[in-house]
């Protein structure tokens, strides 16, 4: 009887371990779906750029401006996104924001049909102040609800799924614009209502446990936080901005010499080479979200070993940009390299603060990252319209002080969190 009955209760614990299981696999999928949406609302957008310049009989400048005002509107919001998330709940700034996000987005397409240029840029705008409540926010989420290795796993998915995202747009949007060229902008709401019920459904929100402090107080708790960490978390958020601005600098000059004679690939095929370099930051960054748990010293020797390889690979580039394998090879090291810094750098950042203050800050960091995504295209178009050599040899150099960012200023406690 004894032993049924303690077979029982560890059957039933196994159960109930399996149960927990799942459950913290569909809140991390939930959360993972939420950086893919704001992905798929800009990137799925450019292979329609040439399309909307003949139908719309606009200027490539103006076409590139529904890029870039989205980006520039999601940059600007941001940081009130991350204090009203400090101020209320996550949950209470990512919902409607994800709503916003889905309903702009058929208003953008009601204005491709309308061939009303003016209307689509004005929806632009409100889908960027959308999407700076939805990734930004669901960081700080994962800083509220997991601990103890959960929330380094969490945030290497929501890298990958970013990464992910990047492989997938370009080639989804090229697919969908088979069928109508504004059908993209659809097609978009759709994924967005997914997220929006899947964060809805499937993430409880950790219950509040501090009192709402008055705007003053808030502002100046933290002021005092960058006053005391300042240092590293500067060196931090510069760290992963120039991460993003040149992954997506040197996918854009790729792309650019793929279109070029004697390769002159374009379309889905080249959304598939531009694939290779961003699959190794999607694998990368998911098994290094695995692998670092709240451990602070492997923390600190995967964004060396990360910037070093950025440094080295980038600096081939620099003498072999000639011969395109070896540019795909090496710009797939340097996304590894990437991908080996990001998840590090977004557990220290959530884990750096306590949670009334956490949403501002990986806020402030999100911003960054926006920035460094948004100016990396045209700073390189400008330097490889004087040199490739130059190019690769500047964003190398960029990688090594990076480095010596993280070498100097950044150095986490063994254990991160807590």
């Amino acid at each position: 009887m004894r032993t049924t009955e303690l077979a029982s209760s560890e059957g039933g614990a196994a159960s109930d371990n399996k149960s927990k299981g799942s459950g913290k696999w569909r809140e991390y999928a939930a959360l993972s779906s939420v950086p893919l949406v704001l992905v798929l609302g800009n990137s799925m957008l450019v292979p329609i750029l040439p399309d909307m310049e003949t139908k719309l009989n606009i200027s490539s400048f103006q076409a590139s401006l529904v890029i870039t005002l989205f980006s520039v509107s999601a940059g600007i919001i941001i940081p009130a996104a991350g204090f009203l998330s400090d101020r209320y709940s996550r949950k209470a700034v990512m919902l409607p924001s994800l709503a916003l996000y889905g309903l702009a987005g058929i208003g953008a397409g009601i204005a491709a049909l309308m061939h009303s240029y003016g209307f689509l840029i004005a929806a632009r705008a409100l889908q960027g102040i959308g999407a700076a409540g939805t990734a930004p926010i669901a960081m700080a989420l994962v800083g509220d609800k997991y601990k103890d290795g959960d929330e380094s796993e969490a945030l290497g998915l929501i890298e990958a799924s970013n990464g992910a995202g990047k492989v997938i747009s370009p080639i989804l949007g090229s697919l969908l614009a088979l069928i109508i060229w504004y059908a993209p902008l659809f097609a978009f709401p759709v994924f967005c209502a997914a997220s929006f019920l899947a964060v809805k459904v499937m993430i409880k929100e950790p219950a509040s446990d501090k009192e709402s402090s008055t705007l003053k107080q808030y502002i100046s708790d933290t002021v005092k936080v960058f006053r005391e960490k300042g240092r590293w978390l500067t060196s931090a958020f510069v760290a992963g901005s120039l991460g993003l601005f040149i992954l997506f600098g040197v996918l854009f000059r790729l792309s650019d010499l793929l279109e070029k004679p004697p390769y002159s690939i374009d379309g889905v095929a080249k959304g598939g080479v531009l694939a290779i370099p961003l699959l190794g930051l999607v694998a990368t960054a998911y098994l290094t979200g695995r692998a670092i748990k709240n451990n602070g010293t492997l923390m600190r020797w995967l964004m060396l070993i990360g910037l070093a390889l950025m440094c080295a690979a980038l600096g081939a580039c620099a003498f072999l940009h000639n011969n395109i394998y070896a540019l795909i090879g090496f710009a797939t090291l340097s996304s590894i390299g990437t991908g080996l810094l990001l998840p590090c750098l977004n557990t220290l950042i959530t884990g750096s603060v306590d949670k009334s203050h956490r949403g501002m800050v990986t806020s402030l960091y999100s911003s960054l990252r926006f920035l460094g995504v948004a100016f990396g295209p045209p700073i390189f178009s400008w330097m490889a319209d004087r040199s490739d050599t130059l190019l690769f040899g500047v964003v190398s150099g960029l990688s090594l002080a990076g480095l010596f960012l993280i070498l100097a200023f950044v150095k986490p406690p063994q254990k991160v969190g807590g």
